[in-house]
Parts: structure tokens; C-alpha cells; sequence
């Protein structure tokens, strides 16, 4: 399987004072601007990426998340009637 080379070019302009700061940085990590530039933006997007996903409870509402999951209700007539429908609506028997 050949190996992709596709890259995209990302560029943008900053003051001055923010590039000096992004080149004595990179150079005290011991990277080229450029590879500075992106690992710096990768963990930024990844970091903000893994906020976006996760599910953020207080102490009282995971309890009452982690109830209702251990105790569910039993099922009221509505969701009985639909499940019966939709069964029907795919060709099972009901149970």
C-alpha cells in the first residue's frame, strides 16, 4: 500500500512580540518553529476536542445517573404500547 504524502499548509500572521515568544520557546524544546507550531496546536485541539466529549455531573447527579441506571422503572403502558408497535412495524411477534 503506498504511503500518503498529503499535507495541507496552515499559516497565520502574529505580532511580534508573539512570534519571539513562539521562537524562543520552540527553541527551548528543542523544535523547529514549525514543528513547535503544530504539536503546540495539536495538544490545544485534542484538549478541547476531550472537553467537548466528556460529561461533566456533580456528585448528586451521577448518584441519581447511576440509580436510575442500577433501578430502572418498570415500563409504563405507553412504552409498552410503542415497543409493541414498532415491533409490529419490523415483523416480530410481540412477547
Amino acid at each position: 500500500m503506498p504511503i500518503s504524502k498529503e499535507k495541507e499548509r496552515v499559516s497565520a500572521r502574529v505580532p511580534i512580540h508573539a512570534y519571539r515568544t513562539l521562537i524562543r520557546a520552540a527553541e527551548i524544546s528543542g523544535a523547529t518553529l514549525n514543528q513547535f507550531l503544530v504539536q503546540a496546536a495539536i495538544e490545544k485541539a485534542q484538549m478541547i476536542i476531550e472537553k467537548d466529549q466528556t460529561i461533566n455531573l456533580s456528585i448528586k447527579s451521577a448518584n441519581v445517573f447511576f440509580n436510575a441506571i442500577e433501578n430502572p422503572p418498570k415500563p409504563r403502558k405507553k412504552l409498552k404500547d410503542a415497543m409493541k408497535a414498532y415491533k409490529e412495524s419490523i415483523g416480530q411477534n410481540s412477547s
